[in-house]
């Protein structure tokens, strides 16, 4: 029933999200680090940050909600810490997809650092600008966001707010498929910069990092294609350096707390699942646009909302 609404991969990823035990099987103990997380959950987590982290759909909200129901992260203060961090470093595995995907643009801004590609040089600096308001905010209020907004019903609101200006934007026209708006070669620091301070809003967990800045490229005029391209390309650079950031300062807990064995398997399933869901959202978004996204958070943050009132998460 749930494929026939939304397209396969936007229905598997409500039911391994909110249904993990369908999936898995499995139930966790928190004594030891295999039975804090096993193997095959460490699998399920990948497979919902990898389908999620480009997807306008929020990776920490899905991952989130995800370890909740499988009861990851729960035992104690130092788990939920482990959990936080393991949702943030399994991160590499879909930076290293775009990376791959998009080497020749990552290339071709590495030989304009060099000054052998003007082109390059100005793509470089705008990932530049648009990093700059993440990296100081972060920097200042990391802490502050996690204590106050990690937890189920923040990410329920932000799921609904973002479906709704997904849905709005769409309708508005801005955000329908096709090549309206300019390239990516013509953006200049000053657009990079505002999509920049949009990427901020995605601090709160449930937004999503892709949504806001593939709307925030929309709106400063680039072309949809122009827009997810940059919202991939800034994405490495911002998801990089607060994976890195995670993995020194909390790293040896989440170590401690769950097998490095885990850590393994999540980041491989993170780059298979990311490969799979970039080429599905970029070829579908240039058939079809982005309203189909708008109405997956309104749906999922409804249903969440019923199952947290209910009791089941």
């Amino acid at each position: 029933m749930i494929a026939r609404i939304l397209p396969p991969p936007l229905a598997l990823l409500l039911l391994i999200t909110l249904f993990p035990h369908a999936a898995s099987g499995d139930t966790v103990n928190a004594t030891s680090a295999e039975e804090r997380m096993s193997l095959t959950q460490a699998a399920i987590l990948g497979v919902v940050e990898g389908l999620t982290e480009y997807l306008p759909v929020s990776s920490t909200g899905h991952l989130l909600l995800a370890q909740r129901a499988m009861g990851i992260g729960t035992a104690s203060s130092q788990d939920k810490e482990a959990a936080d961090a393991y949702a943030i470093c399994i991160q590499g595995g879909a930076i290293i997809a775009v990376l791959g995907l998009y080497f020749p643009r990552v290339q071709q801004m590495l030989f304009g650092l060099l000054g052998r590609n003007p082109l390059g040089l100005r793509l470089l600096l705008g990932v530049a600008a648009g990093f700059l308001p993440a990296a100081v905010i972060g920097l200042l209020l990391n802490s502050t966001i996690k204590n106050l907004l990690f937890g189920p019903w923040p990410v329920v609101a932000a799921w609904l707010a973002g479906g709704v200006a997904i849905l709005a934007v769409s309708f508005s026209g801005q955000g329908s498929r096709g090549t309206g708006g300019v390239s990516l070669e013509q953006l200049t620091w000053k657009m990079a910069l505002f999509i920049g301070f949009a990427q901020c809003i995605a601090m709160w967990p449930g937004v999503s990092r892709s949504l806001v800045t593939i709307v925030g490229g929309v709106l400063v005029g680039l072309s949809l294609p122009a827009a997810v391209e940059f919202s991939f390309l800034l994405g490495v650079v911002t998801l990089g350096a607060a994976t890195s950031y995670d993995a020194l300062k909390h790293g040896e807990t989440m170590l401690r707390t769950f097998s490095p064995e885990a850590l393994g398997i999540g980041l491989l399933f993170a780059f298979i699942s990311a490969v799979l869901s970039i080429k599905w959202m970029v070829s579908y978004l240039n058939r079809h646009g982005l309203a189909i996204f708008g109405y997956y958070r309104v749906a999922i943050g409804l249903l969440t909302a019923l199952l947290l009132v209910s009791g089941v998460l």
